[in-house]
């Protein structure tokens, strides 16, 4: 069993999402990450799914998906040449000067940027993919990780193709 890649385009209505996640739901499946967003069709949304599990299965919820009246297109992006990114914020505690210099070069290092500052916090955002982030947070934790904040994985296809409704 793998992680999977769904790209889901939806209608943009009022509970959509509610219905795709409670079909994952009923079949037992758990959802490692979930983005949702408007995308360049109007009127549609795309939402990104991160689940696991063997082929056979996400191609039984792809179908079982493809049934919901508000879906328009469902994608496994598994397998295919694509980009994939997430973003996190971290808030890291800042005991002293030699600290927060530590956390801005570490931070520098990992090409994150520094959103807010205070006296005794720093916080910082990253996109990468989840590799990264995972090891700008291992590193970090020595410090002392406050608060984190993580967006699902988005994804998509790379060069010409796309997932797009056909209309």
């Amino acid at each position: 069993m793998k992680p999977h890649s769904l790209s889901i385009l939806v209608e943009n209505r009022a509970g959509v999402l509610s219905r795709v996640t409670g079909l994952f739901s009923r079949r037992g499946f758990n959802i490692e990450s979930l983005a949702v967003g408007t995308c360049e069709e109007p009127g549609m949304s795309r939402i990104t799914i991160v689940c696991i599990g063997d082929d056979a299965q996400i191609e039984q919820v792809m179908k079982q998906l493809n049934k919901l009246i508000d879906v328009i297109k469902v994608s496994d992006l598994t397998g295919n040449e694509r980009v994939e990114r997430e973003l996190a914020m971290i808030k890291v505690t800042v005991d002293s000067g030699a600290s927060r210099s530590e956390i801005l070069q570490i931070a520098q290092i990992f090409r994150a940027q520094v959103v807010d500052m205070g006296t005794k916090t720093i916080v910082l955002q990253i996109t990468g993919n989840t590799e990264k982030i995972d090891a700008l947070e291992t590193l970090l934790r020595q410090y002392g990780v406050k608060e984190l904040v993580r967006t699902g994985k988005i994804g998509m296809l790379r060069g010409s193709k796309t997932v797009k409704s056909g209309k």
